[in-house]
């Protein structure tokens, strides 16, 4: 079921180089700007001077679960990274749930994980991924995957049906879950966090390379090349371009997770400059904030996507300060189950384009940031010129919650995806 979406040759360079190049070659082959003077408006804002170092810090990677080891741990980590997907939903899955995608995917893997843990079977495994059914999936994460139809011959009777949004990304996570384990099973391993530890050892060989990502490099070519659910690439125009999102995000989250202990119990790559885990929330809101410009970008009709974007009072208000909440607060009043709304609804090659683009802006950010003088910067504004690619998507993806005039903004939708 994954394996439709692989496209193309793997990299036979570096992965990471890779990823990298290509994104920027896409991103400027399809006319999407990303000017100097707008990275410099977005970093010297008071949106992102007063609330980058606080935003920054969150990235919910602590789970409230006693986990009995290390391998343990890793297992959860990587099956969820294997899941993270579905922002496709984001709007059926808070109409039924009141949580996002990525709120019901943790959702789920507690589930999974209790389960595990009372006798019923070890779902996380290799053997139990392939044993989980659409079902077991649905009631885990509070979904109905039943619709109300009008019966076809009786005037004013409706019948419940399968079927709806939330059926297709229940069927996606199923088919992710039973291909993996599957493989996992034909490998040897007997679950995915094994085959995580093990690929790690390749960091060790690695660390005397005068390429930084190589540590990284190794362990994402073993994860994309074992995992169609990994392979997130695409030929766009006969270009080729690589995202490989949820991989680089299970790397950066274990280092993350094992990173803070004096004694790692396995060697770690440096992931500072690991390329941004590039969704539809990251290019959504590079967009808004004028940063990514996509006016001339006609080939795939970009132009067209968000229509209210180039207005630059607009851009200045939300880089300017939160506006003050009204006195009667949404949270506590009648509209406190307000939904977000759907954004643009995007084809495969609109979508590679747009994240791709996000993922090299990201890198034009870092390269600005880092080039800035020190004349030019007040004290208290210094920190700009260290901010870490890492860092830099945590901020984006986490401060589109943060104030309610950014919740209200619309982002690209692209269901039928495992990859964001």
């Amino acid at each position: 079921m994954c394996s439709r979406q692989h496209r193309g040759p793997l990299p036979d360079a570096s992965y990471v180089a890779e990823v990298k190049r290509t994104c920027s070659a896409l991103r400027e082959s399809q006319k999407i700007e990303v000017s100097t003077t707008a990275i410099k408006r977005l970093l010297f804002s008071p949106s992102f001077r007063s609330s980058f170092k606080r935003v920054s810090r969150y990235h919910g990677l602590n789970f409230p679960l006693n986990f009995p080891s290390v391998l343990s741990e890793v297992n959860f980590l990587s099956v969820l990274s294997l899941l993270n997907f579905g922002s496709g939903y984001r709007v059926p899955l808070h109409r039924q749930t009141s949580r996002g995608a990525w709120d019901s995917i943790r959702a789920l893997m507690f589930g999974l994980y209790l389960s595990s843990s009372t006798g019923q079977g070890d779902l996380l495994s290799a053997r139990g991924m392939q044993t989980i059914g659409e079902q077991q999936i649905a009631d885990l994460m509070s979904i109905n995957l039943y619709v109300e139809q009008p019966h076809s011959e009786i005037p004013g009777m409706s019948i419940s049906t399968l079927g709806g949004p939330l059926y297709d990304f229940v069927k996606l996570i199923a088919a992710t879950l039973q291909e993996t384990g599957k493989i996992l099973e034909d490998l040897g391993d007997p679950d995915l966090g094994t085959f995580v530890v093990r690929s790690l050892r390749e960091v060790d060989a690695a660390k005397h390379s005068a390429d930084p990502n190589a540590g990284v490099d190794a362990i994402l070519s073993k994860l994309v090349g074992a995992f169609p659910a990994f392979r997130d690439m695409a030929v766009i125009d006969n270009q080729p371009v690589y995202c490989f999102k949820k991989a680089l995000f299970l790397i950066h989250a274990i280092v993350i997770r094992f990173g803070i202990r004096n004694t790692p119990l396995f060697q770690l790559p440096n992931s500072s400059q690991i390329p941004v885990f590039t969704d539809n929330v990251l290019p959504s809101m590079l967009v808004h904030f004028g940063v990514v410009d996509l006016s001339r970008s006609t080939a795939h009709g970009l132009h067209t996507i968000f229509p209210d974007a180039p207005d630059n009072a607009r851009v200045a208000s939300l880089l300017a300060l939160p506006p003050p909440l009204p006195n009667s607060d949404s949270r506590t009043g009648s509209d406190s189950k307000l939904f977000p709304s759907e954004g643009p609804v995007l084809n495969e090659e609109q979508a590679y384009i747009l994240r791709a683009a996000a993922l090299d802006a990201c890198e034009r950010i870092i390269q600005v940031a880092r080039t800035l003088h020190d004349d030019s910067l007040q004290e208290d504004q210094k920190w700009i010129q260290t901010i870490t690619l890492p860092e830099l998507d945590l901020w984006l993806w986490s401060v589109a919650k943060d104030r309610a005039d950014y919740r209200k903004l619309e982002r690209f939708v692209l269901k039928d995806t495992v990859f964001f």
